[in-house]
């Protein structure tokens, strides 16, 4: 066996690894869309049985749904960890959980060697569905990563491998229920790749690799009879818009011409001679994408459900990347150019969050203006989803809740997925996600009106308005009045 190559070694591995964690090293708060509204959670499951002000608020029962990964994490280490600090630690946790499970794979599939296009790929950790914040998803798709990796290690022994993916099919499901399915779907390419090396045609082939993969199946039992939502809704204009902002962060030709550079990279895989692809992590990119064509925009009450399947997809085809032999330059080439990106991409994903994160905190400082306790309504001036970046502060209401202990109106509480209820029915329609969203007027997703709002709001359940990117005025009505504000928060007491 030839030497390793400067790419191949366990030192550039690690240095992957560990480097991947960068861009969230030093905000306090890891400044991605959803996760303060998590954050917010975590800290209501975590304390409600000691804190007054959360039971006058809130309702939290804990049960079996496909959407707990984190949230059992930081559940963990509440006795040790207050919300923020334990969220930020699983947080830092994700980028490199999928960068190792994309080179264990890559080594697995090239006989222990990486692949030189390798380090393309590891920038998808922070691909747009982490920057929105699914951190249960992205999650469940990191630990899925690792799932297929011991699948094709213990593709020789079906028994130990049967026994032991039984229950782990349930505890990816319950990370998150579309990581369980991720991985269904790479377990099912894998082996359907080892029946065609096998020699079997495509349809015994998908046959067996269906009966191989029964062991799975065992978290739909936990699906049948529970709420399915409101049916799926499929958005071919936004599915196509999906592959521009890939790698979606703040600055958009720059973030659109690196996604570019990955599908360039990939054509060019397709067409040239030189470069080929792995069978295993191959067919599980054509099936990521598959999927990704073929899944709608919203189901069962989750959105985005398509796009969270394209950075896998995109992923698992980089990787699949191989030189043939005697290409050795153009390897070379491949693995320097791949580092460089990848670097290239850390230094500007640090930039973005620590720009990100400087936003947040200015719009917290209206915390410590809201008493412990309160019932504070929440308007937040958001952009269009057109506009490629906004200052996240869409959720960001939950760190009051962690911090002080409070009612605010952007909390999920979509049946099936979170074991959130608030108790001030009153309050409706102003109670839940997305009421706290002021879209421009010409946007055409407008869930609030913000003359509308400040007028119905319910006076007796709420005691405090909270605005976000709107300017400052002496009175929002004649019982609104302001008592803070800075360039982002204004703090408004209802008398």
């Amino acid at each position: 066996m030839t030497a390793r190559r400067w790419w191949e070694t366990r030192g550039y591995a690690l240095a992957a690894i560990l480097a991947s964690a960068i861009p969230l090293l030093w905000p306090a708060l890891p400044p991605l869309a959803d996760l303060p509204g998590h954050i917010g959670r975590y800290h209501i499951a975590a304390n409600l049985a000691r804190s007054a002000d959360l039971q006058r608020h809130w309702l939290f029962e804990w049960g079996l749904v496909g959407n707990l990964g984190v949230d059992l994490l930081v559940q963990a280490l509440a006795p040790l960890l207050p919300a923020e600090r334990a969220a930020k630690l699983m947080v830092l946790l994700i980028p490199p959980l999928w960068v190792s499970g994309l080179i264990a794979l890559s080594r697995q599939a090239g006989g222990g060697r990486l692949s030189p296009a390798a380090a393309f790929a590891f920038p998808l950790a922070y691909a747009y569905p982490f920057q929105l914040g699914f951190v249960n998803f992205m999650l469940a798709g990191g630990l899925a990563l690792h799932a297929l990796w011991l699948w094709v290690r213990l593709e020789g022994r079906p028994g130990l491998r049967a026994g032991a993916f039984v229950p782990a099919s349930f505890a990816l499901w319950v990370a998150h229920s579309f990581g369980w399915g991720m991985f269904g779907l790479l377990a099912f390419a894998a082996e359907l790749a080892r029946q065609r090396r096998s020699g079997c045609g495509w349809v015994k082939a998908a046959v067996r690799a269906g009966l191989h993969c029964l062991p799975l199946a065992g978290p739909m039992l936990l699906m049948l009879g529970g709420p399915m939502g409101e049916g799926a809704l499929w958005d071919w204009k936004s599915k196509a818009s999906w592959i521009a902002i890939l790698l979606r962060e703040r600055w958009k030709w720059y973030d659109v011409g690196c996604a570019f550079v990955l599908l360039a990279l990939l054509w060019s895989a397709v067409r040239g001679r030189r470069l080929r692809f792995d069978a295993v992590t191959g067919a599980g990119a054509l099936l990521c994408l598959a999927a990704f064509v073929a899944l709608p925009r919203l189901m069962l009450d989750g959105a985005y459900v398509d796009m969270r399947m394209l950075a896998p997809a995109v992923a698992l085809a980089l990787v699949a990347i191989r030189v043939v032999p005697g290409e050795t330059r153009l390897a070379e080439r491949l693995a320097l150019a791949g580092t460089a990106f990848f670097a290239l991409r850390l230094t500007t994903s640090t930039a973005a969050m620590l720009l990100f994160a400087r936003e947040q905190q200015v719009a917290l400082e209206a915390v410590d203006r809201l008493p412990r306790g309160a019932a504070v309504l929440v308007l937040v001036n958001e952009a269009c989803a057109s506009q490629w970046h906004s200052d996240r502060v869409g959720h960001l209401a939950g760190i009051a809740v962690a911090r002080r202990d409070m009612f605010e109106n952007g909390q999920w509480a979509i049946a099936g997925q979170q074991l959130l209820r608030d108790r001030h029915p009153e309050a409706a329609p102003y109670r839940a996600d997305p009421s706290q969203l002021v879209y421009p007027v010409h946007c055409e997703y407008r869930p609030t009106r913000f003359a509308e709002a400040v007028r119905d709001f319910d006076r007796g359940t709420f005691g405090y308005v909270w605005t976000l990117g709107f300017p400052a005025r002496p009175r929002l009505a004649r019982d609104v009045e302001l008592v803070w504000n800075n360039r982002i928060s204004a703090v408004y007491r209802v008398r």
